[in-house]
């Protein structure tokens, strides 16, 4: 149901209208009846305001991006049309921006870049203006986005609540309604996460489906870049424009329209319905709340003809083969930090891990990926998408798991986020959708997960289920 649960006491949007999306925007800047001048001042107005209480940015480049306006406007006067020519957006702190700090949520002194990242200069080929960078924590390693180097990041329905994490900021200011839509990136599912604790879509691509240059491939092939938004539309329309490879990647998948794709209403489906969680040793349990949210979209499903039926993938092994590529991922990382002193101790402990595991353990993690893609994707023999839960929890509050040690850490966010790192391993989409609100007013999310180059499938059905659930009209409010 529409914003079932979000009037239980938290300060929500409901009846007032959200803040305008990427395509309304941008439609309105093709039209001229608004100004990418106007919609970028009321993009820094909405950023400063709420930064004393969100704190969702690292970086507000104010004078850059007025004038990055200034100079759209020109060009829509002259007749220029470009998919996002003067739309206001932000991406996160581990990418590229010329003339700022790609710091990814760490300490120190870090020099400004000179070239924007891959999938930066795609967006500005295609008009965007970049308002800032978002907050992350350290090294993207946590599905909370705390630090000593920037504070806490806070959960615009509840600031009490993290917004998760790694792409907490980008999360927190398209739920805020602070910029239409954001980039982050994925390594254990950072944008599924931050988008079901937001009330967001939140889009994993395919591995490479959107350039991690001036890296040939991020985390060992963990992390791709994705988007977050309030609509299918929204995200489609980002993703295409910050899609496409740099001559240095190392993994180009087949061109697709994303937005061609949210507009094509899907054949009849045969979908899983999962709650199984692969093996990791620590212990873990799914919260009642979030099994029934899942439960009443997998009957919404049912309702729009597709079969649902309840099957688990074939996890195996799988995450014997995380742990290398993450923490060597993490040590690369750690290197190039200006002053590794201020690094936490959490991260010491995984740049450690790292050393250990890198070399033949790396190496034969990495050839372990094929096998693991033929057993789990024996699933889409039978079934073209998959259907868990995000998270087992809805959001945590902030400082939940401050202080603790690295094993403590570590347990404490598998506990809480034990579905989405799988298809990291794999490299294959998946896309999370709102699923409902807890009886506190949390959001809580369901991911639509397919195999390899399924994102016109996911995007169609997720834009399927919006019609009729309407989660873009719930906001939490300026």
């Amino acid at each position: 149901m529409p914003g079932s649960g979000a009037t239980t006491g938290r300060s929500t949007g409901v009846g007032t209208p959200p803040p305008p999306g990427l395509v309304a925007m941008a439609a309105a800047l093709r039209e001229g009846s608004v100004s990418a001048r106007e919609l970028t001042e009321e993009a820094l107005r909405r950023i400063h305001a709420a930064q004393p209480r969100l704190n969702a940015f690292r970086s507000v480049r104010t004078d850059a991006a007025l004038a990055e306006a200034d100079a759209a406007d020109r060009r829509l006067a002259a007749g220029e049309r470009l998919p996002l020519l003067g739309v206001p957006v932000a991406v996160k702190d581990d990418m590229d921006v010329t003339g700022e700090a790609t710091a990814f949520g760490c300490g120190g002194p870090f020099a400004p870049k000179t070239v924007d990242s891959e999938a930066v200069r795609r967006l500005r080929a295609a008009g965007a203006v970049v308002v800032g960078k978002t907050q992350t924590p350290e090294l993207g390693q946590w599905p909370f986005t705390e630090g000593g180097a920037f504070g806490a990041t806070r959960n615009p329905w509840n600031p009490e609540h993290t917004p998760g994490g790694s792409s907490g900021g980008s999360a927190a200011a398209v739920a805020a309604g602070l910029v239409p839509a954001a980039l982050g990136s994925d390594g254990a599912g950072s944008v599924r996460i931050p988008a079901a604790w937001t009330h967001l879509v939140g889009v994993k691509p395919q591995r490479g489906r959107i350039s991690t240059w001036p890296e040939p491939e991020s985390f060992n092939g963990l992390t791709v870049n994705g988007v977050l938004a309030r609509t299918v539309a929204d995200a489609a329309l980002l993703l295409d424009a910050a899609s496409g490879p740099h001559p240095g990647d190392l993994h180009r998948p087949a061109r697709i329209s994303a937005v061609e794709a949210a507009s094509r209403t899907p054949r009849r489906l045969r979908i899983a319905l999962s709650f199984g969680m692969a093996f990791t040793a620590t212990p873990k349990s799914l919260d009642p709340q979030v099994r029934s949210a899942v439960e009443r979209l997998a009957g919404r499903l049912e309702s729009l003809g597709h079969e649902v039926v309840p099957e688990d993938p074939r996890y195996g092994p799988i995450g014997l083969t995380f742990v290398p590529r993450a923490t060597s991922g993490v040590r690369d990382w750690a290197a190039r930090v200006p002053d590794p002193a201020l690094l936490d101790p959490r991260t010491h402990e995984a740049v450690r891990t790292g050393r250990i595991l890198g070399g033949a353990v790396l190496r034969a993690s990495r050839r372990a990926e094929p096998v693991l893609r033929r057993r789990v994707g024996e699933i889409f023999g039978r079934f073209d998408v998959v259907l868990t839960p995000t998270t087992a929890t809805a959001a945590l509050r902030v400082g939940a798991l401050a202080g603790l040690g690295a094993m403590a850490t570590d347990r404490a966010m598998i506990a809480a986020c034990p579905y989405a790192w799988t298809w990291n391993v794999l490299g294959w989409p998946g896309v999370n959708v709102p699923a409902g609100f807890t009886g506190d007013g949390l959001p809580v999310g369901a991911q639509l997960l397919g195999p390899a180059d399924s994102e016109p499938l996911l995007l169609g059905l997720a834009a399927q289920l919006e019609a009729v659930e309407g989660w873009a009209e719930v906001w939490p409010g300026p």
